[in-house]
């Protein structure tokens, strides 16, 4: 069953589960906040596919994205707020109307197929390890610290999770939210970090080298 939405375009795809925080300075974005506050409903966050996230015409999204719920405004002056909001469900927009400020789709609920709970569990234990390797490795790379002794338990939930970490392409991302199945987003998930820990070892490895070639001169 359809139903409309109010859709934000952005630079970011978001995960059910997930948190998104946002400062809205935009006039047609400070409407899309308040028409969706007093009624205490969602607004979908899509990808933006051509087009600018501010200051512009209106963006032209992908067609999968995620609805968020508002958790918590902070208002400030000149009406600018920050918000804080978690992402639901994942929705396909099936129809776009710019009849206000904002975009607006007629959209449906695009549910993961989730028929092999067996598989996904599996999958879920297989992937687990990569993600606390990964973890460890970012943390060693920049100033954020990673408790990788805490990852969720729940197979999707962990993946979606995996999926907001890893440093990859949005529209990499965007494949992975749009993925049809759940046994197929953890597999694929549990490749991609195969691939981009192979990858960061690599790079930690040629570093080494090259550090040791500098300093073994004399």
């Amino acid at each position: 069953m359809s139903f409309n939405l109010p859709l934000f375009p952005l630079n970011t795809v978001l995960f059910p589960g997930m948190p998104l925080t946002l400062h809205i300075f935009e006039e047609r974005y400070k409407r899309l906040i308040a028409d969706c506050l007093e009624p205490r409903q969602p607004f979908g966050v899509v990808l933006i596919r051509h087009g600018k996230e501010a200051l512009g015409p209106l963006a032209d999204p992908y067609r999968i994205g995620c609805t968020a719920r508002i958790l918590d405004v902070q208002p400030l002056t000149d009406g600018r707020m920050n918000i804080v909001a978690l992402g639901q469900k994942r929705f396909r927009v099936l129809e776009l109307y710019q009849e206000k400020p904002y975009l607006v789709g007629s959209v449906e609920l695009f549910p993961l197929e989730e028929t092999n709970r067996a598989q996904m569990d599996r999958t879920g234990r297989r992937l687990r390890p990569w993600v606390k390797r990964y973890m460890e490795i970012l943390t060693r790379l920049s100033d954020v610290e990673l408790d990788p002794q805490h990852l969720p338990n729940d197979p999707l939930v962990l993946a979606y999770l995996a999926a907001v970490l890893l440093h990859i392409p949005l529209d990499k991302k965007q494949e992975l939210l749009s993925t049809p199945r759940a046994v197929d987003l953890l597999t694929d998930m549990y490749k991609l970090y195969r691939r981009e820990i192979a990858l960061l070892q690599a790079m930690f490895l040629e570093a080494d080298v090259e550090n040791v070639g500098h300093f073994s001169i004399n």
